[in-house]
């Protein structure tokens, strides 16, 4: 996929009852407080991929920025499509999908250690139109490049475009306004070797006016084929630097994987300082703790953020999408005036809808790293996956209480906050010692040594 000038997808558990112990009163049911969502991050591109058999729908967002005359976007396709496989969407729309799938802080708050609680867990159309001018495609003809099609659709011009070799199509299309990076070349011709065909797409200034929208909506191209891939080559052919993009895969049977390079799960249930709630943070914990992540598989690895049941959420970061959304992002297989068009419901009261299971996928990606298309499956396998990072509130309480009070405020705490900032340091490559300094000290007595711990420790960590 390529951009110019930057080139750029309530469970209800089994109700649980646990007898707990004082020095285990720590764990009950938290709640979800922020989102590590695509505005995270620079240079990002969204891409929504329906998949059934092999019928796709894929929907194209990016973060352009400027003069909407200088966007272009050139995406090899298998087919000649035609005017009813074009539609633009609401952006809204995308951006729900990401704020639903989307990794996640949550927070729990300590009960008092002083009681033995029993703890109850429910998780809960335009006809078309000239736009290329008779001596453009006298020009292209020469060149050996056929435009098999034209359309305006709504804010955009689209060509499909054919070519007999990419010399001449790169050169048609740089002189008709296109940017195509140096060395596109020979990027171009392994898509022409495929048999693949040229998707290209610029803003239609009037009709960009009359939509009223000041940004670009996302553009959905719908077609057949057995291949199940991405192409992502001639985004990263002259990139100035590394691209981010989030893919959200659906699919009736389960998770999609790619399948040329490795997917990984990010860390995920781990326990982290408050103060990464209380300061604001966790957008700058999110991005280190991906960075680090992607340096750890040497910036090879497609990571997975999320994969669930279109049908319910836990914790719900916001509503799952309901099937009118689902059908405007190509999911056919939905009836959009069937039950779920309406905001959803508890899950113990919503009639279930037409499988439809998310998978969202984040790779931080070039040329050197990346240097094939992405190519996927799609798996039997529905387990539950998010990532999903957790604050704990300590019980506010005195540790002259009781017996329990004193063991939580020096052992149980201390111990705790130990594993917090040593769990936080590991995913981010922050600094152990000013970790520590940003965290509380536990209202201990003198001899418990402040925070749990002997004075001398954590002298030495760095």
């Amino acid at each position: 996929m390529q951009q110019s000038p930057r080139f750029s997808l309530w469970t209800w558990l089994l109700s649980l009852v646990f007898l707990f112990t004082p020095a285990l009163a720590s764990a009950f049911c938290g709640f979800y407080v922020a989102k590590a969502d695509t505005s995270l991050f620079n240079r990002s591109s969204q891409v929504v991929m329906v998949r059934d058999g092999d019928r796709n729908v894929v929907t194209m967002a990016s973060d352009f920025q400027g003069d909407v005359d200088e966007f272009a976007m050139v995406v090899p396709v298998p087919e000649v499509l035609r005017r009813k496989q074009i539609h633009v969407m609401d952006r809204a729309i995308l951006q729900h999908l990401d704020s639903y799938s989307a990794p996640r802080l949550v927070e729990y708050f300590d009960k008092d250690p002083c009681r033995v609680v029993m703890y109850e867990m429910a998780r809960m159309a335009d006809a078309p139109r000239a736009g290329v001018g008779a001596g453009a495609r006298k020009r292209a003809k020469s060149l050996g490049v056929t435009i098999e099609a034209q359309y305006t659709v709504d804010e955009y011009d689209i060509l499909i475009l054919s070519a007999a070799q990419s010399h001449g199509l790169v050169t048609w299309l740089r002189e008709n306004g296109y940017r195509m990076p140096d060395g596109a070349g020979p990027v171009v011709a392994s898509y022409l070797k495929q048999g693949m065909k040229f998707f290209v797409a610029k803003v239609n200034r009037k009709g960009y006016r009359k939509a009223g929208y000041n940004y670009l909506r996302p553009l959905q191209i719908a077609y057949t084929h057995r291949k199940f891939m991405l192409p992502i080559r001639l985004g990263t052919v002259n990139a100035e630097a590394e691209q981010e993009l989030f893919i959200y895969a659906l699919t009736r049977k389960g998770r999609v994987e790619t399948t040329n390079y490795r997917t990984v799960k990010l860390p995920t249930d781990v326990e982290l300082p408050a103060y990464i709630k209380e300061q604001g943070k966790f957008a700058d914990f999110y991005r280190d703790m991906f960075r680090t992540q992607v340096g750890k598989e040497r910036g090879r690895a497609v990571f997975l953020e999320y994969a669930w049941d279109m049908n319910w959420c836990d914790p719900c970061a916001a509503d799952p999408l309901t099937n009118r959304e689902l059908r405007e992002l190509g999911v056919f297989w939905v009836d959009a005036k069937g039950p779920g068009n309406e905001q959803p419901l508890p899950r113990r009261l919503r009639p279930r809808t037409a499988d439809v299971y998310i998978t969202r996928l984040h790779l931080r990606y070039d040329r050197k790293r990346f240097p094939e298309d992405l190519r996927f499956q799609v798996t039997g396998n529905r387990e539950n996956f998010q990532g999903r990072y957790i604050v704990r509130h300590p019980w506010k309480g005195s540790p002259q209480a009781c017996d329990a009070a004193r063991r939580y405020f020096d052992e149980t705490l201390p111990r705790r906050r130990r594993e917090e900032a040593r769990n936080l340091a590991e995913l981010t490559g922050w600094r152990l010692g000013e970790i520590r300094r940003q965290m509380p000290q536990s209202p201990s007595s003198p001899a418990a040594g402040g925070d749990g711990g002997p004075w001398w420790e954590g002298i030495w960590d760095h």
